[in-house]
């Protein structure tokens, strides 16, 4: 059903005419194909026929990375705006149009990307091209909506600062960087949500939902040949902006421990270190325009020495992961009766981010003696680094994990528009062999490397009753 709402508050689409599919840029590897349009739009396909079911994902390079003070948040912002209509379709008219056809859709904002999905039926899948190519060009952003949706925006942050982890973790977050955009939270400043206008929101939506700062992905029971046509008969009209803003940003070397303490409701204390990682690959300027991107010669190390210290993990945001009882940090904290539970994770980013670690204390356990006996095991890693037999185990529980969460179409399209934010499609087809080339001597190398007290920002979560204990 269309939409009656005035057109005007749109503002222009972006077409112009459309780019046959014989000029699109392709290129094949290990079943993925991928294609590059004229108007800089990315493509990325995983033909699979196991059944009948195709996952549809549209990646744009914005996030908290391309924020600064007066506008945090609006990233995660302009997502909930883009699930509110077009000219074309209301926002229950979406809902409506999806569920009947038995799909299932989403969005998410992170740091590095903003990314919507469905996952349908594949001979109803061309609803869901069409949907997203409207909505990266037409989405309204309805004033009226603007207003009642900063109250539910408002209210999401609210919801989370009732969660003593969140309001450590931003804590810890902001003092870990001085300089780089990673400094604040994706939900942004209370203040900057009040203060936003409509204007706002639909200049940055302007700004980086266009065809040259977008990737498609999808995976599924289709024909690669008549999939890049119909994307490219439906995204090569799209007009790309001019320039998409450069995030220059570079924190500086970190030069000694930094600390914070957060005192709040409840009886339980948490305990954060968050050591400065590196990106997840090797940038180099002078590289050829579509060249592969190196993964950074400390990735993989420093996963693999998670998943000995704190269990494989999966890398997705869709789930996934394994039980940690049998690591090294669940042995020593969780087992010893110091800790309830204990965890950790590294994560792939554009720019240089964090690898933390989080314990829960035991009731009547000191903070401080968790903390001490968490510096014990990561200077063991550093002095003696793991046995051959742990790092096997790790890699093939990480292998096992990445596996099961790549599996099915949605995760497989999840991917393959996932890596191509950081990296390209060829990281994901070598996930598996560079994480198998990790040695012994590589972990203890990063280890060394990067969990240094220098390099560490450590929170405390002080909870009443204990803080007043202390």
């Amino acid at each position: 059903m269309p939409k009656t709402t005035p057109t005007h508050l749109a503002g222009p689409a972006r077409k112009t005419a459309v780019a046959p599919a014989s000029r699109a840029r392709v290129t094949r590897l290990d079943g993925i194909t991928k294609a590059v349009l004229p108007n800089g739009m990315t493509l990325v396909m995983r033909e699979m026929h196991a059944a009948p079911v195709t996952s549809f994902w549209v990646w744009f390079r914005v996030g908290s990375r391309n924020e600064h003070l007066g506008i945090t948040g609006i990233s995660h912002w302009v997502e909930h705006m883009l699930f509110k209509g077009t000219p074309s379709y209301t926002e229950s008219d979406l809902d409506r149009m999806i569920s009947r056809e038995g799909g299932a859709r989403n969005g998410m904002t992170w740091i590095d990307w903003t990314t919507y999905y469905e996952t349908m039926p594949s001979n109803k899948i061309d609803l869901a091209l069409r949907i997203e190519a409207d909505r990266m060009a037409n989405s309204l952003i309805d004033p009226q909506e603007v207003l009642s949706e900063r109250t539910v925006i408002i209210n999401e942050r609210q919801g989370s600062e009732n969660s003593p982890g969140f309001r450590l973790s931003e804590e810890v977050q902001a003092a870990a960087f001085r300089v780089h955009p990673y400094g604040h939270e994706v939900l942004g400043h209370t203040c900057d949500l009040q203060a936003m206008t409509r204007a706002d929101l639909y200049t940055h939506y302007r700004t980086y939902y266009a065809p040259n700062n977008a990737i498609a992905a999808v995976a599924g029971d289709f024909d690669t040949t008549e999939m890049l046509e119909k994307l490219t008969k439906l995204y090569g009209k799209l007009k790309p902006v001019a320039a998409i803003p450069a995030v220059n940003a570079v924190e500086p070397p970190q030069r000694g421990e930094r600390r914070v303490t957060v005192k709040g409701e409840g009886n339980t204390d948490y305990l954060l270190l968050a050591f400065h990682a590196p990106p997840t690959v090797q940038r180099n300027p002078k590289a050829r325009p579509g060249a592969p991107t190196p993964a950074h010669e400390d990735f993989f190390p420093l996963l693999a020495l998670d998943s000995v210290l704190c269990g494989a993990s999966g890398l997705s945001f869709l789930g996934g992961g394994s039980s940690n009882r049998s690591s090294r940090l669940s042995k020593a904290l969780v087992d010893s009766g110091l800790a309830a539970d204990i965890g950790g994770g590294v994560t792939p980013t554009i720019d240089p981010y964090l690898y933390s670690f989080f314990a829960t204390p035991q009731q009547g356990k000191d903070i401080n003696e968790v903390e001490r006996a968490l510096w014990n095991e990561l200077e063991r890693v550093q002095q003696d680094s793991v046995t051959q037999a742990e790092l096997d185990k790790a890699i093939k529980q990480t292998r096992a994990q990445f596996a099961f969460g790549s599996e099915s179409v949605t995760n497989q399209a999840f991917w393959l528009g996932y890596c191509e934010i950081f990296a390209d499609y060829s990281w994901f087809a070598s996930y598996l062999d560079k994480l198998s080339a990790v040695s012994i001597d590589d972990v203890k190398r990063v280890a060394n490397r990067y969990l240094t007290r220098d390099n560490v920002t450590v929170g405390h979560y002080r909870g009443q009753a204990n803080a007043e204990q202390s």
